[in-house]
């Protein structure tokens, strides 16, 4: 959960600015949380509390109603609707605030149902859901050692059926979760450490701050995020996210 967030406050400075030169400095007074990291402290914090899925992501959202780079089109209108009835979306949303369900549960199929689970609010597409489970479980898989490095690409085609681009050839683009989640998880295989994962999302260019958000969070299930990266984060969240990260590794981990 805190790689996502690392990776959605890296990337916020760059997001949609075109490809970026890969030494670029990781935190700068332009860098904030975005909608990425208030939805992941939404999950989290339903998880911890045993709190509705939909009604935490509301009330998050509605506390942070205007964050660096806003909400989507489509999540605004459902935030300010009546109803709140979900919104058919296969947008990358879903995968990027589904992180701490993979650090949740003690089972891939549990894992697979809350993702789900977690989706269905607002992504209640098919694509949306299976970015979302996709995310989770390959977290849960490389958390317990069930999965290794390079089985990853065979596991998701076959599980997914996400074809994982060379970066090389990634352009980006695209914000739904056929476009994302795939390229973020090459960013994880084509690494070396976490930073170098965040990296990799940064230096692709497009949506970068959802990009860092889920190469980072697969990442921080493999690799150690180093102690100075993590103390930089948490200076740019408020004190009641900070609280909900706590709470969520007191219980969890």
């Amino acid at each position: 959960m805190l790689g996502a967030i690392i990776g959605d406050i890296i990337g916020s400075r760059f997001e949609f600015g075109g490809k970026n030169l890969s030494n670029f400095k990781l935190f700068t007074s332009e860098c904030s949380f975005t909608d990425d990291t208030i939805c992941t402290i939404a999950i989290a914090e339903a998880l911890t509390t045993n709190m509705d899925y939909k009604e935490c992501l509301l009330k998050w959202c509605k506390k942070y109603p205007y964050p660096m780079g806003g909400y989507g089109s489509r999540l605004n209108k459902w935030l300010g609707s009546t109803d709140n009835k979900p919104y058919d979306s296969w947008g990358n949303g879903s995968a990027m605030r589904v992180s701490p369900i993979g650090w949740a549960f003690d089972s891939l199929a549990k894992t697979e149902k809350e993702a789900e689970r977690s989706a269905k609010p607002t992504h209640s597409h098919p694509e949306g859901i299976k970015g979302a489970k996709c995310v989770a479980m390959l977290i849960y898989k490389l958390r317990k050692r069930e999965i290794l490095k390079e089985e990853i690409a065979d596991w998701v085609n076959k599980m997914f059926e996400y074809e994982l681009p060379l970066l090389e050839n990634a352009s980006g683009v695209g914000e739904t979760c056929m476009e994302t989640v795939p390229q973020a998880i090459a960013c994880f295989l084509e690494a070396n450490n976490f930073e170098n994962t965040i990296r990799n999302a940064i230096v692709l260019g497009g949506d970068t701050d959802t990009t860092g958000a889920i190469a980072g969070a697969i990442a921080e299930a493999y690799y150690t995020i180093p102690k100075e990266i993590k103390e930089q984060a948490l200076k740019y969240l408020p004190f009641e996210m900070k609280s909900v990260i706590a709470e969520f590794f007191a219980k969890f981990r």
